[in-house]
């Protein structure tokens, strides 16, 4: 199989960082990209730009707390496309409000995950994301 290919978009380098270890426990074969605002998450999603070549990810995790474009804005431009709106799209966020979690899953957010403040949180979402891809592979 193919490397699978994550968009990453995510404005925090730390976030980056700690984004990038979780995959790695994940344990899948994956290329990563990252978009550090919203705007260049819509343009490399949509091909638009500097981003015609860019590779249709396999999987999105989206902040939702972005520059020039929020989260709910990448979600909504990539969901009502056509050509894109199978991509599965997780929404990754330090937001643990239940009306975000409403408002992006009524976008079409396949999961929702808080990012992981301790340890024991970052082993869980290690699981979180096994099982999500378990279904999406």
């Amino acid at each position: 199989m193919s490397a699978f290919h994550i968009l990453l978009v995510e404005d925090n380098e730390a976030d980056i960082l700690l984004t990038t270890e979780l995959l790695v426990q994940v344990g899948i074969n994956h290329t990563l990209s990252v978009a550090r605002d919203g705007a260049e998450a819509i343009d490399y999603v949509l091909k638009r730009g500097k981003n015609t070549e860019a590779v249709t990810p396999n999987l999105i995790l989206l902040d939702i707390n972005l520059p020039k474009a929020s989260g709910t804005e990448v979600l909504s431009n990539i969901k009502k496309d056509d050509q894109y709106k199978k991509i599965p799209v997780i929404i990754y966020t330090s937001s643990f409000l239940e009306a975000d979690r409403i408002f992006c899953e009524s976008l079409g957010a396949n999961l929702y995950l808080t990012k992981a403040n301790t340890m024991t949180e970052f082993s869980k979402r290690i699981d979180d994301f096994k099982n999500f891809l378990s279904m999406i592979l």
